[in-house]
């Protein structure tokens, strides 16, 4: 009777929806309710959440909800009235970055914000050109589409954009390590510069995930995002970084991933986490960059910044710090990292297992020598997870990566069954079972 059901609710979806919209796993989840780390389905299977980062401070927090509730039950409006909501909340997200980011413009998702942050950097360096990787995916508004190398047909057409190969140490450039990788690809961003230059078009910026989340959570060859930002900044652009996926403590010993590298973007884009679910995001960049763009480009987002969405972004802040969510992405982190890097001497499947507080990635392969993505045992690996109770899914350019990035309260008892879990499914997979 279950079964029918779903089938009819994956007909009607067809209909209104269409059937190329996207959905997980070979046999669709249908999920009703959700706590802390925890889902359940419409027949009241329990789902561990090894996947979501949106509920980024647990599902359905209380703290949350609760400031939600009540500040929909007072007041909402946008923002050309004072409140106190907005002004609050800003200044306690700005004291998050370095001194020189310290104004911010709000916004409801993070593509909202990635292509508010284009048309700042475009509007104040007075180019067009933005470099992304030759596999990035940053939103699907037409603007932000126009970048997406990854997924977006845009980007196949458009002038404005060039791209780089993802900086992967991995598999890397023609056997190069070290610093020598890290050069090689930053001169792959200075090629990139100068095609636009031959072109007559000045460069505008370079937008990157700090983490590289989308094209495989990378280990970035050490010192090339200093070089490549460097390389643009001389050609006249800024650097944007997009910290939808990583950013609010994700990575454990800093709020935002661009800390981890020495150098400081001109403009940072955020989104997902920011609300828990609700939706809100936003750009934080220099303040001198803010006030030229805004003077001349007035910006005005009718729901971004109002007094609710605001309540619930002070309420994440409120969780992280409170229930000491950044510590637990170190400890919790490098438990599971320990146990990942444990099942990486036990299955040849695993090529490299990658992780960033509490984010984590496991490069599948078909033998380790010669580094094949096994983009079907991936495939096989995320749906018998599916069926055993543990949601995770895939990235990378070959979807042979597995993406593990739950909600920040995941705690040493959860990454058991995640290990445990997938060491069974490896094992079938390898076996053949």
């Amino acid at each position: 009777m279950a079964d029918n059901q779903a089938q009819d609710l994956l007909s009607r979806r067809y209909r209104v929806m269409g059937h190329h919209t996207p959905l997980f796993y070979e046999k669709p989840l249908q999920l009703v309710r959700g706590e802390g780390v925890w889902l359940w389905d419409n027949e009241g299977k329990r789902y561990l959440d090894v996947y979501n980062n949106v509920p980024h401070v647990g599902h359905c927090n209380p703290r949350v909800v609760e400031a939600l509730s009540r500040q929909a039950s007072t007041l909402n409006i946008h923002t050309r009235y004072l409140h106190n909501n907005i002004v609050d909340y800003l200044e306690r997200l700005t004291a998050t970055f370095d001194d020189s980011l310290q104004m911010a413009m709000l916004t409801c998702t993070g593509s909202e914000s990635n292509e508010l942050a284009l048309r700042m950097a475009r509007y104040c360096t007075g180019g067009q050109g933005i470099i992304v990787t030759d596999f990035a995916y940053h939103g699907n508004t037409e603007a932000v589409a126009e970048i997406g190398t990854g997924f977006m047909p845009e980007s196949r057409t458009t002038k404005r954009v060039k791209a780089f190969p993802i900086p992967d140490s991995y598999r890397g450039i023609d056997g190069l390590t070290g610093e020598a990788l890290a050069q090689a690809y930053a001169d792959r961003v200075q090629q990139a510069i100068d095609e636009f230059h031959a072109q007559g078009m000045k460069v505008a910026g370079i937008l990157v995930c700090p983490d590289f989340a989308n094209e495989g959570l990378l280990n970035v060859p050490a010192g090339f995002l200093e070089q490549a930002v460097a390389k643009v900044r001389k050609a006249g652009g800024v650097y944007i970084a997009d910290e939808v996926q990583v950013g609010f403590g994700r990575s454990g010993k800093h709020f935002w991933a661009h800390q981890w590298y020495d150098v400081t973007p001109d403009i940072v884009t955020m989104g997902k986490p920011m609300g828990n679910g609700h939706p809100l995001a936003g750009v934080v960049a220099r303040p001198d960059m803010i006030e030229a763009f805004s003077k001349e480009a007035m910006y005005f987002n009718t729901f971004g910044g109002n007094p609710v969405s605001c309540a619930v972004g002070m309420a994440v802040l409120d969780a992280l710090q409170e229930d000491n969510l950044m510590q637990n992405a170190v400890t919790t982190g490098a438990y599971v990292t320990d146990g990942l890097r444990k099942l990486q001497h036990k299955h040849e499947l695993i090529g490299e297992v990658r992780d960033l507080g509490m984010f984590f990635g496991v490069e599948l392969v078909q033998s380790r020598t010669g580094k094949e993505p096994a983009k079907l045992e991936a495939r096989q690996v995320i749906n018998r997870m599916r069926d055993k109770g543990v949601l995770i899914s895939t990235i990378g350019v070959h979807n042979s990566i597995l993406k593990l990035r739950p909600p920040m309260p995941f705690l040493p008892e959860h990454g058991d069954i995640l290990l445990e879990t997938l060491d069974e499914v490896l094992t079938e997979v390898e076996s053949g079972v």
